[in-house]
């Protein structure tokens, strides 16, 4: 007896559930297979009532999930010295190139089915010669990097053959609510389109640790938080709606042991739409630049400054002759709105910033050192950049920039052609140069004229967490 009522509790429970979420909105866009129906199949029932199956959204929407797999640099023997005499004594037998072939990397989310355009990770991509994206039907094509921007951890490719390809819509990331379902579709651990099911469990995580370093300079983090499950792998998949569009692109997980423990990270769509637009119309990305050094506001600087609570950028330094300086803005100023909305940080700025073009203008309102409230409007300005021919033969095919962070200044990578001769000198994307030659440098100019007339140099480098020292001949 107590065994049958139990067993007919949970029938009820499940019917109850099953109803409820057989009225959850579903508006399938025209980019999902026509044969997904107008609403989530109901393949099974309990007695005789419909149980809902996530079933046809998965295979409307998987389809749109590629594999990557990158073929990095070969590896050249050198002998300790760089002499010819050395490597006459060298090991004839062991191969001069190791070239293990494509290594899977991560993932891909197809979002113009015409070009062959193809929505990933910046670290997934990184350092590529070459790039292989296998589809779900099981074809493998060669892909080529349109763009990629380590601040953001996004990368745009293009599929060089573009035929009988299933894209992903791209939803509005800003309007997720916390609570709302979500699945991420990717390839963790070489398990192909493997499929994960749970919610929005926050919104605008920023500061978050990721077991990897960017190496760039004020990266822009503005996450969504999920605890659908994440592994290594699932970068750059996919993470969608209930209505099969993408919003948002996983980038990495919170893990003390390198697993998935409830706690992933995702690029909202808003940001990654943003940093195509720029690819596909500039072919990189010009990030309009304020021209100032920030600072978070704690509740004790706020009580200095007189401020009703601990919130806004606060101003420590305005670059001369900067979008900052020009629009009035001076050092000790807390920047409070940009474009009408709240800056509750200095990543806050950084964001609402770092998502405009050269040229753009913004409006910013301010708390000025006397208390005063005003609007001002700033006209981005660009960050100074070279390329490597500019300043050293064997630079030649990177693109450096001008990088500021807190109190750290210098030169940074921000992409090395395969098989130049930078890349033959080992320097990577991501590196920040902070010394040439013994000497501190802290721009491109600084940096141009260390290296004026010098056939070697000698490079410090800040790589992740490591200190790398580099030599540079002509």
């Amino acid at each position: 007896m107590k065994r049958s009522i139990l067993i007919g509790i949970s029938a009820f429970a499940l019917i109850v559930v099953g109803a409820g979420l057989g009225q959850l909105e579903w508006q399938p866009r025209s980019a999902i297979a026509a044969d997904a129906g107008t609403g989530p199949g109901l393949p099974l029932e309990l007695n005789g009532q419909p149980f809902p199956s996530l079933a046809p959204l998965v295979e409307a929407t998987q389809p749109a999930v590629v594999s990557i797999a990158i073929q990095r640099p070969a590896r050249n023997f050198r002998s300790p010295f760089n002499d010819p005499f050395f490597d006459f004594f060298r090991d004839r037998r062991r191969p001069q190139q190791e070239d293990r072939g494509p290594q899977a990397t991560g993932s891909g989310v197809i979002v113009n089915g015409n070009r062959g355009l193809i929505l990933t990770n910046h670290h997934v991509i990184q350092n590529a010669d070459a790039i292989e994206v296998t589809l779900s039907d099981g074809r493998t094509l060669e892909a080529t990097i349109i763009g990629s921007d380590a601040a953001t951890d996004v990368a745009l490719l293009e599929l060089d053959e573009a035929e009988n390809l299933t894209e992903m819509p791209l939803g509005d990331s800003e309007q997720l609510e916390v609570g709302d379902f979500v699945l991420a579709i990717g390839n963790p651990f070489g398990l192909t389109h493997t499929v994960t099911s749970g919610i929005v469990s926050a919104l605008g995580r920023t500061n978050i640790g990721n077991g990897r370093s960017l190496g760039s300079g004020n990266p822009i983090q503005d996450f969504i938080q999920t605890d659908a499950s994440i592994n290594p792998g699932n970068s750059g998949g996919a993470l969608i709606n209930m209505r099969g569009e993408l919003v948002g692109i996983p980038s990495n997980m919170l893990s003390g042991g390198g697993g998935n423990i409830g706690i992933g990270f995702a690029v909202p769509t808003h940001i990654a739409r943003e940093v195509m637009r720029q690819l596909l119309d500039f072919g990189e990305i010009r990030r309009g630049l304020l021209g100032v050094i920030l600072d978070d506001i704690d509740e004790e600087l706020a009580e200095i400054l007189g401020l009703e609570s601990a919130s806004g950028a606060y101003i420590k330094e305005v670059n001369p002759d900067s979008a900052a300086e020009k629009a009035g803005i001076e050092a000790g100023d807390v920047i409070v709105r940009a474009e009408g909305r709240e800056i509750e940080s200095a990543g806050d700025l950084i964001n609402a910033v770092g998502l405009r073009s050269v040229g753009e203008e913004i409006s910013l309102e301010i708390v000025d050192k006397d208390g005063r409230r005003k609007t001002v409007r700033a006209v981005l300005g660009a960050m100074v950049s070279a390329v490597g021919e500019d300043i050293h033969p064997g630079l030649v095919g990177a693109e450096l920039v001008d990088w500021a962070e807190g109190q750290l200044e210098g030169v940074r990578v921000e992409s090395v052609a395969a098989n130049s001769p930078a890349a033959r000198n080992r320097l990577q994307a991501d590196d920040l140069i902070v010394g040439v030659n013994r000497q501190r440098v802290r721009s491109v100019e600084e940096m141009k004229e260390l290296a004026r007339d010098r056939s070697l140099l000698v490079l410090n480098i800040r790589r992740g967490n490591r200190r790398v020292v580099l030599t540079v001949r002509s």
